[in-house]
This record gives structure tokens, C-alpha cells and sequence, in this order.
């Protein structure tokens, strides 16, 4: 399904990021004000996923918190296993959308834009932070990697 190869197109590179920076570096964030370590990033992309995917178009709750997203820390293999398990129900799920319907569920401040429209626009929208916040994982690996 195209929906997930696109999905796959990001959360997979964005995990050998992290992998590749290790336990510590992954739990660092730069030094910007505000930044995420790159574990938070990805972790967030995994509740903003499953949150779109599974509460907002499918109307199945979630118990998302998505503050606590924003203070995660962990090892590289317990984002792997958090990864493999929201793309694992992924995959079920995009089998069970009407990407033509309307979001069934809570969607936030999207009322009335083509994002609740659809599963579809939910879908496009989910892409949308998965590229911005694939970039930004970029920007955190090298500004934690580059040299003094």
C-alpha cells in the first residue's frame, strides 16, 4: 500500500539515525533552546502516528500523552521495539480506513480542512510531520556529531 511505503520511507531512516548515534547521543539534545534529543523526536512521531492513524481516523482511543513524548528517554532497542510495534498496527489498520471518509475521532484544531475531511487528508498530514520532523531529526544528528 502506497499510504505505508510512504510512512515507511521516513520512520525507517529516522530509527537507523538514532541507532546509529547510540544510547547516549540519542538522549541528548542539542544545544538550542528548547531542542529534543533525537529518542524524543522519533518517540513523538510515534504517538503523533498512532494518534492520527488509530484515534483520529479510525475513532479508537489511544491514551496518547503527548507532553510526555516531549521528556521520553530510553535505549535504542526500546525505540526500535516502540517503532515496530505502531508500524506492525499500521499495517492492520490502513486496511481497515476508507481513506475517502471522514475522520471518525477526536482531530484537534483541524476542524473544517481537508485534514478531517478524509482518512486520506488525516494520511497526508501524517506524512507532512513525518517529513518536518525527519528534517529536523537531521539538523539534531549533525549538530550533535559535528566536530568542536
Amino acid at each position: 500500500m502506497d499510504h505505508f511505503f510512504l510512512i515507511e520511507r521516513h520512520l525507517g531512516p529516522m530509527l537507523d539515525i538514532v541507532a546509529d548515534l547510540g544510547d547516549d547521543l540519542a538522549n541528548t539534545a542539542p544545544p538550542l533552546p528548547g531542542a529534543n534529543t533525537a529518542y524524543q523526536i522519533v518517540f513523538h512521531c510515534c504517538g503523533m502516528l498512532e494518534w492520527w492513524t488509530r484515534e483520529a481516523i479510525l475513532g479508537e482511543p489511544v491514551g496518547r500523552h503527548r507532553e510526555a513524548e516531549f521528556t521520553a528517554k530510553g535505549t535504542v532497542e526500546q525505540l526500535r521495539e516502540r517503532v515496530e510495534e505502531v508500524v506492525f498496527q499500521l499495517e492492520g489498520d490502513l486496511r481497515r480506513m476508507d481513506l475517502d471518509a471522514p475522520v471518525r475521532g477526536r482531530h484537534g484544531d483541524y476542524e473544517g480542512t481537508p485534514i478531517t475531511a478524509s482518512a486520506r487528508g488525516a494520511l497526508l498530514h501524517v506524512f507532512e510531520e513525518l517529513a518536518q520532523h525527519h528534517g529536523q531529526l537531521e539538523v539534531t544528528r549533525d549538530l550533535l556529531t559535528q566536530a568542536p
